[in-house]
């Protein structure tokens, strides 16, 4: 069994690594869909790498990353929507963690939004 010390020190090591953090007064929201259908359509794996590109392209100060129950759209699972405070929220459909981390980059970091993702460009 672990020590209090030892988890406590878990948990702050963690904290540096995984930009899942409660919302706040950042510019940028992204929500990760993480109901059943969620999850079973891979949902877990897109979190983990929208957190982890988040943390590694130094956004943590402005970027909260959250989850959500279910956003009411399973046939589109994962699903990953970015709120910016005074623009249009993006959804974007049918992710992955290669995906999640060309998100971040060019949308997130780079301020455009990767189209083709989109629920509006999604082609069945």
């Amino acid at each position: 069994m672990k020590t209090l010390a030892e988890l406590e020190a878990i948990r702050e090591r963690m904290r540096g690594k995984v930009a899942v953090r409660e919302a706040s007064d950042n510019t940028i929201r992204i929500v990760v869909g993480m109901a059943t259908c969620g999850i079973a359509a891979g949902a877990r794996p897109v979190l983990n790498a929208v957190a982890e590109e988040v943390s590694n392209q130094g956004l943590s100060e402005n970027v909260t990353v959250t989850q959500t129950g279910c956003i009411g759209l399973c046939q589109y699972e994962p699903i990953v929507e970015v709120y910016q405070q005074g623009k249009e929220k993006v959804t974007y459909v049918k992710m992955d963690a290669d995906k999640a981390k060309k998100v971040v980059e060019q949308h997130i970091k780079g301020g455009k939004v990767v189209a083709e993702y989109t629920i509006t460009n999604y082609k069945k």
